[in-house]
């Protein structure tokens, strides 16, 4: 386990350039700048992992952060690091070209999706992650990419995809990946991506999602799951006007559980502590949702 164990060890030769950040956990962690070629091109990333265990695989959790230059350290200080400690992952945050991510398909697209092969491949060569425990997290344009990656295959199984704020590509609607536990968080009155489906815009990127309904039958398809869909009301322990409205969509005999949380109602925001930022409320400000805690819960049910 080269690639963990050099985290550890500052002075490790290897394609790592470490690169020293200060965690807001208390678990200790090692996080490292780690840069390969793919596709004729110099890539990079960020890995994270926290505390030297016992040399074993461990779950993958790939996270894609929206376009708009936020920087690696502020991606990173982040609820979900704390929320999964006791689980202690590897965190991978790679590096958009240019900081934003190709929604559209094409060249570009496929370019990152090659990349995030590469990225899966490095580490499983070196014994460092369990090839059965791969996690995709994406928001925004990241999480539009993480469809096509899901969708294109990255080489290895995908046990999970989470996707906050972002919308199926209408190109992806005959996706037939293997069953993969699914989740995914937007709200009906996203200006961004359309709840109902149609154009959807992330900074200067056009391109039409499908519907949030339409996405998640496609994954209750692949994953053999019964025609009848169970919509639940959104469960929160605060009640009261400051809790966040909504439903939580699903189906049954599923071999992969898939959840989509439709969040409702003006001022709400998507408290996204997984990329340190909380979103503008759609319309006056109210409930914030905890889409990081939602995550994670869900996919720690799911292996991670």
């Amino acid at each position: 386990m080269k690639l963990l164990s050099s985290l550890w060890a500052a002075g490790a030769a290897g394609l790592l350039a470490f690169a020293a950040m200060a965690l807001t956990c208390s678990a200790p962690a090692s996080a490292a700048r780690l840069t390969i070629q793919s596709g004729g091109t110099v890539r990079s990333a960020v890995v994270v992992v926290h505390e030297r265990l016992k040399l074993r695989r461990r779950p993958l959790v790939i996270i894609l952060h929206p376009a708009g230059g936020v920087s690696v350290r502020a991606h990173r200080h982040a609820g979900l690091e704390e929320i999964a400690e006791s689980s202690k992952p590897v965190f991978l945050y790679p590096d958009a070209l240019g900081g934003e991510w190709p929604v559209a398909a094409g060249p570009d697209a496929d370019r990152d999706v090659k990349f995030l092969r590469d990225l899966v491949e490095r580490f499983i060569g070196e014994g460092s992650v369990d090839p059965r425990r791969i996690y995709l997290i994406g928001e925004a344009s990241g999480g539009a990419l993480a469809y096509r990656a899901v969708c294109a295959g990255i080489g290895r199984p995908i046990a999970g995809l989470a996707t906050l704020g972002a919308g199926m590509p209408t190109d992806l609607a005959n996706c037939a990946a293997n069953p993969i536990a699914f989740i995914a968080v937007n709200h009906v009155g996203d200006p961004r991506v359309p709840f109902a489906g149609g154009p959807a815009k992330f900074g200067e990127s056009a391109f039409d999602v499908l519907p949030a309904e339409t996405a998640l039958a496609v994954f209750a398809k692949n994953a053999s799951c019964s025609a009848k869909r169970d919509d639940r009301p959104l469960a929160d322990p605060r009640g009261g006007p400051r809790a966040p409205r909504g439903a939580i969509l699903s189906y049954s005999g599923c071999k992969a559980p898939v959840e989509l949380v439709r969040l409702e109602g003006t001022g709400m925001r998507l408290s996204s502590h997984l990329l340190n930022h909380t979103s503008e409320p759609y319309g006056d400000e109210g409930p914030e949702f905890d889409s990081a805690r939602k995550v994670w819960d869900f996919l720690k049910r799911n292996g991670a």
